[in-house]
Order: structure tokens, then C-alpha cells, then sequence
């Protein structure tokens, strides 16, 4: 149970995607310039992660290994995803308008986010079992979710206020994109495996 805590914790803070591994950064500062946005659009990853980890790792050890087709395994990966966020899509479109119209643009970007496809990607090559392999959607989701929901208050609060000129717009944003990233690479050694 203490390796699963631990996996967690790493996946979440010392081994964040947006913040460590600087993958998914478009939908990070694209959709995080309002709570409400951020977290439509973490939950939405989060829910495409998780099924297309499942569904990735069983199309890799069930068909791509024993038929030998590792090499189509980008694009087996690439279709999955696309299906679940147009499955996503649809849901949203049928259960919540609001969130569908709150997402816009940002929801068909959910299949071009690198996180998206490097989760799994490095669930296997990390040889994780299928439990590990849900974990590691889970934790590396709310990792994002984390860092989502975070950057999106900061952000609010920057729009109250009072800016120098010089670093109104894209320069303070990304001043604090650097500094939380900062903050979070400082978690690295924390724990080790």
C-alpha cells in the first residue's frame, strides 16, 4: 500500500507533466485563464487518460505483442484516443451544453495534448503492470488537474492586478509558469523508487 501512496505523491508532485516534463503545456495555458475552464478541461483529460490507459495497455498485451505488430503502436494509440474524446465529445454535448460550450476549441485539443499520449507511453516503458498502469493515469491526471486548477486562481488574481506595462499579457504569465515550476522541481529527490 506504501508504494501506491508513494507512486501517487511522485506522479502528482515530482514527476508532474506540465511542470517537470513541460508536456501539455497548450491546453495548460490555453484553457487556465478561468477556474471554471480548468477544471472542465482537467476533468475532461483526466477521463480521456484514464480510458485510454486501460484501453491502450489491452490493445499492447493483448494484440500489438503477440501478433508482433509493435510498431503499429503510435498509431493503434492515436486512434484510441481520438475515440475516446469524441466519445467524451458526444457525452459532454448530450449531459452538459454549458461544459461543451465552456470548452469550446479546447476539447478537440485534448486529442493533439502530448500528455495524453505520453502517459501511456511511458506506462510502457516503464513495464507497468495493469493496476500500475491505472494508477499512473490517475495520479499523472490529477497531477495536471493540480497544476490546472492552481495556475488558473493565480491567473485570476493576476487579471485584479495593478501590472507594469512591460509585463502585462504572455510576459507575467510566463514569469509564473517558470517560478510554480520551479516550486515544483524543488519536490525532485523527495522520494525515491
Amino acid at each position: 500500500m506504501k508504494h501506491y501512496i508513494l507512486f501517487f505523491v511522485s506522479n502528482i508532485l515530482i514527476e508532474n507533466f506540465i511542470l517537470v516534463k513541460f508536456l501539455g503545456l497548450c491546453p495548460f495555458l490555453g484553457a487556465s485563464s478561468k477556474i471554471e475552464t480548468a477544471c472542465g478541461m482537467s476533468f475532461a483529460t483526466t477521463f480521456v487518460v484514464l480510458i485510454s490507459s486501460v484501453l491502450l495497455w489491452c490493445v499492447n498485451f493483448f494484440i500489438l505483442l503477440p501478433l508482433d505488430l509493435v510498431y503499429l503502436r503510435i498509431i493503434a494509440y492515436m486512434l484510441i484516443i481520438s475515440f475516446s474524446v469524441q466519445f467524451l465529445e458526444i457525452v459532454l454535448r448530450n449531459t452538459s451544453p454549458i461544459l461543451y460550450r465552456l470548452l469550446g476549441i479546447f476539447l478537440p485539443l485534448i486529442t493533439t495534448n502530448c500528455a495524453v499520449l505520453a502517459i501511456p507511453l511511458f506506462s510502457l516503458y516503464l513495464n507497468h503492470t495493469f493496476l500500475e498502469c491505472i494508477f499512473y493515469g490517475i495520479s499523472a491526471s490529477l497531477g495536471f488537474t493540480l497544476v490546472m486548477i492552481i495556475f488558473s486562481c493565480i491567473r485570476e488574481r493576476i487579471i485584479s492586478s495593478d501590472i507594469p506595462l512591460p509585463f502585462q499579457g504572455a510576459p507575467i504569465i510566463l514569469i509564473t509558469v517558470g517560478l510554480i515550476s520551479i516550486t515544483f522541481m524543488g519536490f525532485k529527490g523527495l522520494i525515491k523508487f
